[in-house]
């Protein structure tokens, strides 16, 4: 599975970047309003930490025409390649986006999904990835894991192209059993990214080595 940070904050991002195998980073208004940044800054920074790896860019414009050409302002303004990834919403003007953008030769990720129609039809569409909100679903008794793993079986039913890219959780427990649902991708907060690499017993285990090591270690590095 695919991991990727849903963050703006560029301090989170060096920190998770110096052992986290990341793949890429996602945006939108909301995080950028909790990182305290502006998208020029945020962004910048961002491609400065990833590289070549994959870089989500929330479109804020709700009539197809924007939406594209916001898309194309972005992947010009920061001179991306094609690690660059428009969000587009699924709304009837979404989808429209999709396919032009598709043409444009621009990668599409469709976000804000609640229903595996909704991620069925955007990858008819052309979408790269769909991005199920997860925790969203499960606050209102939706099932969120059910629809990331029906989405999945589409994907292998139909042979599409696209590939699930999970969102919105609040629990390591979630991210399990997405990624055991087949989930290709998964984006993921600085706080549970941590949280996913650790456990008590694994703590317990590294301290006895150290006391039973002691005295032991002859060879010096």
């Amino acid at each position: 599975m695919i991991y990727m940070a849903d963050t703006a904050s560029l301090e989170e991002l060096r920190e998770l970047y110096t052992f986290f195998p990341l793949e890429g980073v996602t945006t939108n208004p909301t995080i950028l309003s909790h990182a305290g940044h502006k998208l020029s800054e945020a962004i910048a920074g961002i491609q400065e930490l990833v590289g070549t790896g994959m870089v989500h860019v929330q479109m804020i414009s709700s009539e197809t025409e924007d939406m594209v050409r916001e898309a194309k302002k972005y992947r010009s303004y920061f001179d991306f390649g094609d690690n660059f990834y428009a969000k587009i919403p699924v709304t009837a003007n979404g989808y429209k986006a999709m396919r032009i953008l598709k043409d444009a030769g621009i990668n599409v990720t469709a976000t804000v999904i609640f229903t595996q129609q909704q991620a069925l039809v955007a990858m008819k569409a052309g979408a790269d990835f769909v991005a199920p909100y997860v925790n969203r679903l499960d606050n209102i008794s939706s099932h969120g894991i059910e629809v990331v793993g029906d989405i999945v079986e589409n994907i292998e039913t139909y042979g599409l192209k696209g590939r699930v890219l999970a969102a919105s959780f609040k629990t390591v427990d979630q991210i399990y059993r997405v990624s055991m649902a087949g989930s290709h991708a998964a984006t993921i907060s600085a706080e549970l990214l941590h949280q996913l690499i650790t456990h008590p017993m694994t703590d317990i285990g590294v301290k006895q080595f150290e006391i039973d090591a002691e005295g032991l270690y002859d060879i010096e590095f």
